[in-house]
C-alpha cells in the first residue's frame, strides 16, 4: 500500500511540476494584406490635358511608415502648443497639426536629393527632410542641439536640401515673378500653395475674387489636389515632379488642406470661424483618420497595432520634449557664429560698440 502511495504521490508531483521554457510555444499569427488599392479623389486641372491617376496603391510597408510620420508631427505639433503655453517656446510658433498629409505625401513623390524651399508653419517638412523630433523642439525652446543651434527657432529652420521656413510667404509680385522666371528658363520647379483655407484670420471667400490658386500661375499649368488625402498629395507629386523631370517646365500645385489651430500661437483660431467648422473637419476630413480606416478596412493593419504605433510616437515625443527643456542654451559668444558659410573667423560687434564676438564658420 506505501508503494501504490508513493507511487501516486510521484505521479501527481510530476503534474504539477513545471515544464522547462521551451516545452511550450505560443504561435501568434496576424493574416494582414500586403497592399491593397483604392480611389482617389480626381484633381482638377488647369492647361493639361492628363493629371494624375484616379487609383493609387498602399502597400502594408507604406502605410504603416505613412501613419507612424503623420502621427509623429500631430503629436510634434501638440507638444510644442504645450512648451509655448509653459514659455518655453518664445516669439513666432506657426503649428501645422491637420496639414499632415501635405508634408508625407509631397515626400512620398519627390527623391531625398530634391530641394525644398518653404516660408513658416514649416515643422512638418522638417521632420520628413531629415531633422529628429529631438533637434526641431529644441530649435524651438532655442537650445544649443537644436537644428539651427537654437538661433533660428520656428521660422528659421534647416538641414540637407531643405532651405527653410522663411517668414514671408508667396507675396503676389514676388511670387508672379518667380512664375515668369521659371517658365522663360524652363525650369523644373513645383510651386505649391498650401490653401489651408484662411490668410490668417480671413478666409479665402472673403480675401479673393478667386479662389482657384491652381490658376494663378497663368500660363503655367495646375493642379487643385486633396490635400488631406495622403495618397492623392502623393501621387500629385509624383505627376508633377515628372512632368518637370522630362523638361516640360514649371508647374502648380494647390493643396486643398486645413490647419486646426489659429494662425500663430497669439490667435486662438475661433473668432473668425465657428468651433463647429474645426469639428466637423475633424470627424469627416482628418487626414490620420482617413490613412488609418482605409488600412483597418482593407486589412493593412489593425487597430491594436496602430494603437500601438500611437503609444510609441509620444513616448518618443515626451523624451524629445524632456530633452528639449534641459539641454543649455547657446552662449552670448554663438550668437555671432555662421554668419558666413567659408569665411576665416573675424571680429563682429555685439549688442554695443564694446562687446566684440568672434564670427567662425
Amino acid at each position: 500500500m506505501r508503494k501504490m502511495l508513493a507511487a501516486a504521490v510521484s505521479r501527481m508531483l510530476s503534474d504539477i511540476t513545471p515544464k522547462p521554457a521551451t516545452s511550450r510555444v505560443l504561435v501568434a499569427s496576424c493574416d494582414y494584406s500586403n497592399d491593397a488599392t483604392f480611389e482617389i479623389k480626381k484633381c482638377d486641372l488647369y492647361r493639361l490635358e492628363d493629371g494624375p491617376p484616379v487609383t493609387a496603391m498602399l502597400t502594408r510597408e507604406d502605410g504603416l511608415r505613412y501613419y507612424r510620420v503623420m502621427q509623429t508631427i500631430r503629436q510634434m505639433e501638440l507638444k510644442a502648443d504645450q512648451l509655448y503655453k509653459q514659455k518655453f517656446i518664445r516669439g513666432f510658433c506657426h503649428l501645422c497639426d491637420g496639414q499632415e498629409a501635405c508634408y508625407v505625401g509631397l515626400e512620398a513623390g519627390i527623391n531625398p536629393s530634391d530641394h525644398i524651399i518653404t516660408s513658416y508653419r514649416a515643422h512638418g517638412l522638417c521632420y520628413t527632410r531629415g531633422l529628429s523630433v529631438q533637434s526641431i523642439l529644441a530649435e524651438l525652446t532655442g537650445r544649443r542641439s537644436g537644428c539651427a543651434k537654437g538661433k533660428g527657432g520656428s521660422m528659421h529652420m534647416y538641414t540637407k536640401n531643405f532651405y527653410g521656413g522663411n517668414g514671408i510667404v508667396g507675396a503676389q509680385g514676388q511670387i508672379s515673378e518667380a512664375y515668369n522666371m521659371a517658365a522663360l528658363w524652363n525650369l523644373p520647379c513645383i510651386f505649391i500653395c498650401e490653401n489651408n483655407r484662411y490668410g490668417m484670420g480671413t478666409s479665402v471667400e472673403r480675401a479673393a475674387a478667386s479662389t482657384e490658386y491652381y490658376k494663378r500661375g497663368n500660363f503655367l499649368p495646375g493642379l487643385r489636389v486633396d490635400g488631406m488625402d495622403v495618397l492623392c498629395v502623393r501621387e500629385a507629386t509624383k505627376f508633377a515632379a515628372d512632368y518637370c523631370r522630362s523638361g516640360k517646365g514649371p508647374i502648380l500645385m494647390e493643396l486643398q488642406t486645413y490647419r486646426y489651430h489659429g494662425h500663430s500661437m497669439s490667435d486662438p483660431g475661433v473668432s473668425y470661424r465657428t468651433r463647429e467648422e474645426i469639428q466637423n473637419v475633424r470627424s469627416k476630413s482628418d487626414p490620420i483618420m482617413l490613412l488609418r480606416d482605409k488600412m483597418v478596412n482593407n486589412k493593412l493593419a489593425s487597430v491594436e497595432e496602430l494603437k500601438g504605433i500611437d503609444v510609441e510616437v509620444r513616448q518618443a515625443i515626451d523624451e524629445a520634449a524632456q530633452f528639449a527643456t534641459t539641454d543649455p542654451e547657446p552662449s552670448l559668444e554663438d550668437l555671432g557664429q555662421h554668419i558666413y558659410s567659408s569665411n576665416p573667423p573675424f571680429e563682429i560687434r555685439g549688442a554695443n560698440q564694446w562687446i566684440k564676438f568672434k564670427s567662425v564658420s
